[in-house]
């Protein structure tokens, strides 16, 4: 087998701009990382999700385009 064909695999600390931080492993050869999103603050996973109501969105459409597709 070939030797020294892999990269370096090292630990890298990522800061969101919320102030949480966070190790992991990676190929990057930074050894400090920013993000704008995490899972401690993107609304997903914190469950503050808004709920957007598409149904007018879905009405207009149709419409606007129901008697397209119609044969």
């Amino acid at each position: 087998m070939k030797t020294d064909i892999h990269p370096n695999y090292k630990e890298l600390s990522v800061t969101c701009s919320c102030g949480s931080q966070f190790v992991t492993k990676s190929t990057m050869s930074k050894d400090a990382f920013s993000i704008e999103v995490c899972s401690s603050c993107h609304p997903f996973y914190t469950g503050k999700q808004k709920i957007v109501d598409t149904a007018g969105r879905v009405d207009k459409f149709n419409q606007k385009f129901g008697g397209f597709f119609k044969r």
